[in-house]
Parts: structure tokens; sequence; C-alpha cells
């Protein structure tokens, strides 16, 4: 299974091609929807979670509520577009036409730079528009997809804040269910009620001075069975596939599995999961330090991966920078952007994790329509209760 998506942070629409999803798959739009809506939701947000109501739209792959089997298209469209019709549109304007709203001052942190000397382009807009995170609405749209699969198996996905700036929040150990319905309710999608007052002062403060504020953000899977993944080949370990698609989302900048970096402070006895056997449950492991993996491969334990989110390029108290025309030093140009998207991204993260998830899945008990996946999964579950 794999997507593709196309468009600009205010281009018409953003769009997404999903190959590989089998047939049969209940889908509703309300469920992409629900999605869509938990990634705009957090305190410290822009001006343009006011001005975008994301919605999505099938245009292909779902008829009557339920997948076909072929590719699934869908598009968010961006409300914003209106007000930039001019300066986005496909047809050709003057090279002096003031409505180009050129960019020619690259923004420390973000890809400006770089696309604009990778893809020659004197217009940097050309690559701020791609590189937005703005694209991580269709990349929610497919985690969404992904997760109503995932669903008909008992597979379960869930995101908390753990740190935004210097404020860290409290991780008790709570049921799924609670831990979504206690993150919802949160602002910046915490369980943590003290944490909670001091992130949201702390976002007020950097707002004030014209900063950003980056953080940890963590994601649980529930429901796996043992053996998603392979220790065959480098790219076949799920770990490693999800550890890439974690760093792929804007800003992110490191990942961790269970223990994480912490297992690198202590012995052996202190990191790895002892294994038991009950009879009539079959094989377990008394802790979860290795966060749901060995050898590239689920354990059947809940899968914890935690991601660092880098501070937002885009400061308002905008950094030095150096104009490509002239080379002479200026301040960088400032383009909308929020204070803090912490709580955003741990969305999106749930999101990426979930479709890396679905894919080994798919991989593993491979089928055309759900109806097929289901009894390989069944056969395969009782291969695992014979062992």
């Amino acid at each position: 299974m794999r997507y593709l998506t196309a468009g600009e942070t205010h281009g018409p629409q953003l769009t997404a091609i999903i190959e590989g999803m089998p047939s049969n798959v209940p889908l509703l739009a309300d469920a992409i929807n629900e999605q869509l809506a938990r990634r705009q939701k957090g305190y410290g947000r822009g001006l343009r979670m006011q001005i975008e109501k994301d919605a999505v739209q099938f245009v292909g792959g779902v008829r009557h509520g339920q997948t076909t089997g072929a590719p699934i298209a869908l598009v968010v469209e961006n409300k914003d577009w209106t007000h930039w019709t001019k300066v986005m549109g496909a047809e050709p304007v003057d090279e002096d036409n003031e409505g180009r709203r050129r960019i020619h001052r690259p923004r420390p942190g973000h890809a400006d730079l770089n696309g604009g000397l990778k893809y020659n382009q004197r217009d940097l807009r050309n690559i701020l528009e791609r590189s937005s995170a703005r694209e991580t609405t269709v990349r929610v749209a497919c985690g969404a997809v992904a997760m109503r699969l995932l669903q008909e198996f008992g597979i379960r996905t869930a995101c908390h804040v753990v740190r935004i700036g210097e404020v860290e929040a409290k991780r008790p150990e709570l049921p799924i269910e609670e831990l979504i319905a206690r993150t919802e309710a949160s602002q910046v999608r915490v369980v943590d009620d003290e944490a909670e007052a001091k992130i949201i002062a702390a976002i007020d403060a950097a707002k004030a001075e014209g900063n950003t504020l980056g953080g940890i953000v963590e994601v649980i899977v529930e429901g796996c069975p043992v053996g998603l993944g392979s220790h065959v080949q480098w790219d076949r370990k799920l770990d490693g596939r999800i550890a890439q698609a974690v760093v792929s989302i804007n800003a992110f900048k490191g990942v961790e599995f269970g223990l994480g970096f912490a297992a690198g402070a202590l012995k052996g006895s202190q990191v790895h999961d002892p294994i038991e056997y009950k009879q009539g449950e079959g094989f377990n492991r008394a802790s979860n330090r290795a966060g749901g993996f060995e050898g590239g491969m689920t354990t059947g334990e809940p899968i914890v991966v935690r991601g660092i989110m880098k501070p937002i390029a885009t400061l308002y108290k905008a950094l030095p920078s150096v104009d490509i025309d002239t080379k002479e030093a200026f301040t960088a140009q400032v383009e909308r952007s929020d204070t803090c998207a912490v709580p955003a991204a741990a969305v999106i993260m749930e999101s990426v994790v979930a479709w890396e998830v679905a894919c080994a899945f798919l991989d593993k008990f491979g089928g055309d329509s759900l109806e097929e996946i289901r009894a390989n999964y069944e056969s395969y579950k009782a291969q695992v209760e014979r062992y």
C-alpha cells in the first residue's frame, strides 16, 4: 500500500491518491474529517486554522460507504485559495507583476534556500508553498484511512504530548480509551492539568516575544499481533519504517521507541524485557521497555514511539538572512505561522505511524478484500496459539 500527495499551502486544494487499500473496508468521510479536525486543534495555532475548516471529498475508490479495491482519490479544499488566486494561479503572469508576492529572502530553518538552489528557483515561494506543513493535512487523511483498516482487527492508536518547551507532562499509565478522552479534552493534548496550565503560559510568553516552541509527542498502538515487520532485510524492519515516517514530518528531528535514548545509560538487565508464558494466553513480555519491538518486528506488546519536534522556524521576530538577489543581509521575510503546533503534530505523527502499521499488516496478511485478509489473519492467530 502506498500514497502520493500533491498541492500547495495556498493552492486550490490538497490531493492524495492511495493505492493498495483492499475492498469492502467501511469508510465514511466523517471518519476522515474527525481526524482532520483533531489536527487543527491545539493552543498556540495561528490564524490559518480559523480560515480552514478541513473536510475531505472522495473522488475515487469509495462507493456507498465502502472501499472498492480501486485507488482511493481524496481532496481537501483550501478555503484561503480565494485570496491567493492571482498569486498561486497556474496561468503565466508578467515578471514584474506585484501579485506574485515573490519571496527572495529565505527563512532560516525552512527549505527555502536549499530548495531554491536545488530546483533553480528565483522565487522561493515555489519552495515554501510545497514544503509547508499544510501538506500534512492529507497525510492525516491517509492515516485516517489506515486507522479504519486497523480498527477492523482491534488495533487502536492514540497520541499525547510529553513536553512543550521546558515543561514536561506526567505520563500516567491509562487505558487507551481514557488516554484518548483526556487528551481530546486538553488544549495542549496532555493528561496533566498542572502541566497544561504551565504550557499555556509558556506559549503565551513565547508569542509575546515573537518566538516559537517545540516539544515531544508520544504515539501508542495497541492490539498489534506479534510479527509485523521482519528481521531479514533492513528496509522491512517496521520500527525503521516508522522512524523514517516520523522524521519525514515537518520540523521533526528525532524518534525513539520504548526507553529510547535513556537505554544508553542503563545496563542490559534494566533494558530488555523478560519473556513469560501463561497457559491459555501464550507468550508475553513482563515489561515493555523495548516499545513493542524486537528485531524490527512487533512483540505483541503496545508500540510506544516518541517524536521530537523543533520549534517552528517562522518567527515573528525574524532571524538574520541574506537576500538572494542583492546578497545583502536582511531579516528574513515573515509568513503567517503558529507559535506552537506540537499538539497538532501529535495527531500527524499518530497518522503516519498508523499508516506504517497498516502497511506492515497488509504485507503480513495481504489480500484483495477485507474478507480475504481476515481469513489470513485468523489462520495466523491460530498458528501462534498452537506454537
